[in-house]
């Protein structure tokens, strides 16, 4: 299969299309979009954050998480004819792709939208590889639909304003599914209105809580699988012309106004703006850390603090300056947050990050084994780690970081990160990239196979299908 549309059909965002539906104008631009209206920088950035989400997912093999998912997920229907990555299971298809998704998402070490506060790739690539396996697609087919995926779902996530995470919603489960069942639509050749009418299914679908932060719980690892899930069984009901609301974005119980409330302060127009010329792919960040987002720019902060001649003897307090609304996913309550009990809640505390980056001079996959949570000296000087309202922060454009060290002898230090490393203005380079595939890779493949993927994602537009991919990536 080889889908190809006009290339103007990709701009949904003409008069003509600006008085449709969200739906609408986002269908008409998940139609009409071909890899040769695609730029060649985005098209080589896309094959980076493929290959991020691949290796990420192969180093998932090898935590507790990922058989533990397996095993639940493998009793619900029994094997299939779908392979998993990296390991030896084959699933129907919405088992693999929940966890498929569940092991590029698991270690929270795959790349975020900034401004979206969402990790669009993670459900983008999830549904793609497992419906563009379906239905054929070839690897040309299969960047496209990644690239519909991640668009629509970034701009989705922005127009909210950082309002899901307000209300305890996680976007990249709950706006994910918008996503994803575009992703599934394209690949299965589905015409505009049938891709509409799948949004319209898959609202009653799209879910993401947060509550996991409360305790480090396993869910979130779940979520964007999950939204391919959706994805998946919206549009093949849609398919079929099971009916839908039309406006599930604007409507009066449509996303924004359910989950943000009727007086929220969405910008429905961020969800169609620039469609096809504006690549928000550019704006999705790399982690250079396996930690939430909002905590890679206290981890620099550290290592700037450390390099500065800081000794844990001098230090008396350490104050982490953060906005108000990240400081609830990741300083709050501050007493479980200095003391991490597991992998989870040591990935989402600024505390830990701090006093890891300190102690060790970086932050790894090594630093959430449990030995590495249960040190005392990390405990110990995690709890000398409070937080404060930044004045001077970027969020949500970026996720500022600045902490302030009052020491011993009365002495205060400020180390500060402005702009996190890995977004568009402090960017990582395709070396750092290929260099993090590597060693997530190496933790659970020999070299030989590591390359084998690396090739099949680099040549990906040139792949009769996606199963070559698959194949490099199918666990022994």
């Amino acid at each position: 299969m080889n889908i190809v549309r006009p290339a103007s059909a990709a701009v949904a965002n003409t008069s003509a299309a600006a008085t449709r539906p969200i739906a609408s104008q986002l269908a008409v631009f998940a139609e009409g979009l071909s890899l040769g209206d695609v730029p060649e920088t985005i098209i080589a950035r896309a094959k980076l954050h493929i290959l991020d989400c691949l290796g990420i997912a192969l180093a998932s093999t090898t935590f507790d998480f990922a058989q533990r998912a397996a095993n639940g997920i493998r009793g619900l229907a029994g094997e299939g004819e779908f392979p998993v990555i990296g390991m030896p299971l084959s699933l129907p298809l919405r088992d693999q792709v929940l966890l498929n998704g569940t092991l590029i998402h698991g270690l929270d070490y795959d790349d975020t939208h900034i401004a979206g506060v969402i990790h669009a790739s993670a459900s983008a690539l999830t549904t793609g590889l497992g419906q563009g396996l379906k239905f054929g697609a070839s690897g040309a087919d299969l960047l496209t639909a990644y690239l519909v995926g991640v668009e629509t779902a970034a701009r989705i996530g922005e127009a909210a304003k950082g309002g899901f995470h307000s209300r305890g919603h996680h976007p990249t489960g709950l706006v994910g599914a918008f996503g994803a069942t575009l992703v599934a639509g394209k690949l299965a050749g589905q015409p505009t209105h049938k891709m509409a009418q799948a949004q319209g299914v898959v609202l009653s679908m799209a879910a993401g809580s947060l509550e996991f932060l409360s305790d480090g719980a396993w869910t979130k690892r779940l979520h964007p699988g999950w939204a391919g899930v959706a994805g998946i069984t919206a549009t093949a009901l849609a398919g079929e012309g099971f009916e839908a609301p039309s406006e599930p974005y604007e409507g009066r119980y449509g996303l924004f106004n359910l989950h943000l409330g009727a007086d929220n302060e969405a910008d429905l127009s961020i969800c169609t703006a620039g469609l096809g010329q504006v690549w928000e792919l550019e704006q999705v960040g790399f982690k250079p850390y396996p930690a939430c987002h909002f905590n890679h720019s206290f981890a620099d902060a550290a290592l700037q603090m450390r390099a500065d001649g800081v000794t844990t003897e001098q230090i008396e307090r350490i104050t982490a300056l953060i906005h108000p609304t990240q400081a609830e996913v990741v300083c709050i309550p501050e007493t479980a947050k200095q003391r991490p009990t597991s992998a989870y809640e040591a990935q989402f505390s600024v505390p830990y990050i701090v006093a890891q980056s300190f102690l060790r001079g970086h932050f790894t996959l090594d630093e959430l084994e449990p030995a590495a949570f249960g040190e005392e000296q990390a405990l110990e000087l995690a709890a000398k780690v409070g937080w404060a309202e930044d004045p001077n922060s970027r969020f949500p454009k970026y996720y500022s970081g600045e902490i302030v060290v009052e020491t011993k002898d009365g002495q205060t230090r400020r180390y500060r990160e402005d702009v996190n490393r890995g977004s568009d203005a402090n960017p990582l380079s395709a070396s750092d990239i290929e260099q993090k595939f590597s060693a997530n890779a190496s933790r659970a493949i020999n070299r030989v196979r590591a390359d084998q993927v690396y090739d099949a994602v680099m040549n990906l537009d040139k792949a009769e299908s996606a199963w070559q991919l698959m194949e490099a990536l199918a666990g022994e």
